[in-house]
């Protein structure tokens, strides 16, 4: 009978998958580079498998197997850290460990209204937070990595739960002296002829922007030159007239705009908002815990956002 692999193989695994390099592998599970290789190769052996292309020199390629096992990895691995909820979930709700990952536009916002919340609410939860992009995020979730997101909907979350939890609209931010400062709203077609500013590739809002303006499908002809990393660098962008920009009203709210030089207007028109909620995995056995989460996170925008 065919022993099988142990937690830690499968780790050794994913991480190597992850990183394509085996010192930074070896790194993430605080192992040395060697200790992680035979465990590889003992993986291999048992498996009477060839996981690895060991053909192309020093570059970690995987075999079509190898590729195939890597999945099959990360759903035991999920699998088993349901394991581990499920007990700590029947011990006392909402304690121990919880890992919640949150993405930039929203964390440096809600956090500082959310967390005394969540420690007065749940004295004996350990929070572990990670900051991350939408896409990397939902793929950390899917790997067992986080338990919860607190993230913006809608989002590509297949294989996962979500629950709204507030609408963020959003606001246009302008040059004081732009000609739709003098407007009470911005319509959304005012702006398919503006420089409109957005964030890099890869943050779930500039998509999110880009389909409150009508704009999702127009081959991004209408963009700016330049992207940002943050909100804040678009901000100053717009400030030095460089064009105009979406701002969630949340963002607003925790002073992302203070001391800047221009003009908010609300964006007028259908789906002029993103709305704030939380993703699991799907059949979570911690799933009770992940919803007493909302009203936690809801009473933390409360007067800043609409529930």
């Amino acid at each position: 009978m065919t022993p099988l692999p142990s937690p830690q193989q499968l780790r050794y695994l994913l991480a190597l998958a992850e990183h394509q390099h085996f010192g930074r592998a070896a790194q993430a599970c605080a192992v040395t580079q060697s200790t992680l290789s035979a465990g590889i190769l003992m993986l291999e052996h048992q498996l009477d498998a060839e996981i690895l292309d060991r053909g192309m020199g020093k570059r970690v390629v995987f075999t079509a197997l190898g590729r195939e096992l890597v999945e099959r990895a990360r759903a035991a691995m999920a699998a088993l850290q349901e394991v581990v909820e499920a007990a700590v979930s029947a011990h006392a709700p909402m304690s121990g460990p919880l890992r919640l990952g949150i993405i930039p536009t929203i964390s440096p916002f809600l956090l500082p209204r959310l967390m005394p919340r969540l420690r007065a609410a749940f004295a004996h939860l350990r929070l572990f937070l990670r900051e991350d992009t939408t896409t990397r995020l939902i793929e950390r979730l899917r790997e067992g990595q986080l338990d919860a997101l607190i993230l913006a909907l809608p989002c590509d979350c297949v294989g996962a739960e979500t629950l709204a939890v507030a609408r963020d609209r959003f606001l246009v931010a302008l040059p004081p002296n732009h000609l739709l400062a003098s407007r009470s709203e911005v319509p959304a077609a005012a702006l398919a002829t503006e420089p409109l500013l957005l964030l890099e590739d890869g943050h779930c809002l500039r998509d999110q922007a880009l389909a409150a303006c009508g704009l999702l499908d127009t081959g991004g002809e209408h963009e700016a030159d330049f992207a940002a990393t943050s909100l804040h660098t678009l901000v100053q962008m717009v400030a030095g007239g460089l064009g105009v920009t979406l701002l969630p009203e949340l963002a607003i709210a925790g002073g992302v705009t203070a001391g800047a030089d221009l003009v908010l207007r609300p964006l007028g028109g259908e789906g002029a908002w993103r709305t704030i909620g939380l993703a699991w995995r799907q059949g979570a056995a911690r799933e009770a815990d992940y919803r007493a989460l909302a009203p936690v996170i809801a009473a933390a925008l409360s007067g800043v956002l609409p529930t």
